[in-house]
């Protein structure tokens, strides 16, 4: 067995990826934290270390209306559309959070993108009865799949939402079942060869805009299942209820082989990583990684790890994690999944800590992650929403967030900060801003999904 890509929309397998041509530019969106309501941009950051521009924002675009809180992004098509003439990795679809509102990007320049359609709010609230639209995947028949967290007036569970080819929305996918059987959304990643869809859950919007809250956890307002579904047919088959030590399911990843069945997800109120896979017909479920709570001067009770977001290497040696709250970042080699070994951990900001780079203090620990291709370099940013960042940083407000670069050893199992790389989104005129999700022009290591085919 082999996987198999099509080109203009992706690699022919991710071991090609990982030979890939070096990263040169990386987009960033920045999102308006200061008074005077404005527009959040897109950036295009020079990531190129032989460019006279290394390390900077070389182009900005901003969005036409203020309040869209950007934050996960997709691209329209990628290595899953293998044999689809005529298709090709130029349009990201990038939703507002909190407006509901999906702008479809235009990379044919790519230091330039430019804004190529909207889907206004309107639309999604009113026709779909969706709002908080989150992940974004193009799926292996050209369409384009979004998860939404709540319905027109911010309740759960949500759901999923397709648009055809020339982003238009069609459907609502696993509609009756979602309705139904499912209590909260947020992330979702599938795996075609094993007929699978994994699916997360955070809480309703409602809830989320007023912050963390310790009532709303005892209240069951925040998601505790994890949930697999049958790809083909769009109907929930089981649902992992993993109780107190698993509340809030957040970020997902399977591995990039797409014949494996293994796949990690965080669990940040719990500070734990579970782990899934297949035995026989059945998917298991298994907690692999437990964070203790650290005592901080600065903080009157014990502080969590909150484990907010992962990524694995496409060669699936390695998984990343991020401690937003300690502000830690994790290396593991999960060459076993079911027994990932620590391999290397950094300190890079977190609750009352004080580390500086270039002169900076990073404020914040770390959140969203993007690893390069060859696994060498690992990408940061620090805001996860603002509603949760003015309670935990609220000097993000005001100081706006960072990008940093890891350098990782994979052969060695090491990391280390790089002392030359650092975007102050703070400073950006405009500004201030908070930075989340990273994409690479050509894909990256939470953007594809391979097809398995006999050769």
């Amino acid at each position: 067995m082999s996987s198999t890509g099509c080109s203009g929309c992706g690699y022919k397998s991710p071991q090609d990826a990982v030979k890939g041509p070096r990263e040169k530019i990386i987009y960033v969106p920045m999102i308006y934290s200061g008074e005077q309501n404005q527009e959040d941009r897109f950036a295009t950051i020079d990531v190129d270390p032989s460019s006279p521009t290394y390390s900077q924002i070389i182009h900005t675009l901003k969005m036409t209306y203020p309040g869209d809180e950007l934050h996960h992004f997709g691209w329209n098509t990628c290595s899953s559309c293998y044999g689809k003439d005529g298709m090709s990795r130029r349009f990201l679809i990038v939703p507002g959070f909190m407006s509901s509102r999906i702008y479809i990007l235009d990379t044919l320049n790519q230091k330039c993108p430019t804004i190529h359609k909207i889907i206004e709010p309107e639309v999604i609230l009113n026709k779909w009865n969706l709002s908080t639209p989150h992940t974004v995947h193009c799926i292996p028949d050209g369409n384009i799949m979004i998860s939404f967290l709540g319905d027109k007036n911010g309740n759960a569970p949500g759901g999923f939402l397709l648009l055809n080819s020339e982003f238009e929305p069609t459907r609502k996918w696993a509609h009756s079942d979602v309705e139904s059987k499912m209590k909260y959304n947020y992330d979702f990643w599938y795996q075609p060869y094993h007929n699978v869809m994994v699916s997360s859950e955070w809480t309703a919007p409602s809830t989320l805009v007023k912050g963390f809250s310790q009532t709303h956890l005892m209240m069951g307002k925040y998601g505790q299942h994890v949930n697999f579904w049958d790809w083909k047919n769009e109907k929930l088959i089981k649902s992992f209820d993993l109780g107190s030590e698993g509340f809030m399911p957040f970020e997902l990843r399977f591995l990039h082989d797409p014949l494996s069945s293994h796949g990690f997800i965080c669990s940040p109120v719990s500070s734990s990583i579970w782990h899934w896979w297949k035995s026989g017909d059945e998917w298991k479920m298994e907690k692999v990684i437990q964070y203790e709570e650290l005592e901080a001067k600065s903080s009157p009770k014990p502080i969590p790890s909150f484990p907010i977001d992962i990524v694995i290497s496409m060669d699936d040696k390695f998984l990343y994690v991020s401690s937003w709250l300690h502000g830690e970042l994790y290396q593991y080699n999960i060459s076993d999944p079911h027994n990932p070994k620590l391999t290397s951990k950094l300190k890079v900001g977190g609750i009352g800590q004080d580390v500086h780079l270039l002169g900076h203090k990073l404020a914040s620990g770390p959140q969203m992650l993007q690893l390069s291709l060859d696994g060498k370099r690992l990408y940061v940013t620090n805001s996860l929403i603002s509603p949760w960042d003015n309670q935990f940083y609220p000097e993000l407000k005001n100081q706006g967030s960072y990008m940093i670069k890891i350098n990782c050893d994979p052969d060695k199992g090491e990391m280390h900060l790089d002392e030359t790389f650092h975007i102050d989104f703070g400073k950006v005129e405009k500004g201030p801003f908070r930075a989340h999700e990273m994409r690479y022009p050509g894909g990256d290591c939470t953007s594809d999904i391979w097809l398995a085919s006999e050769n």
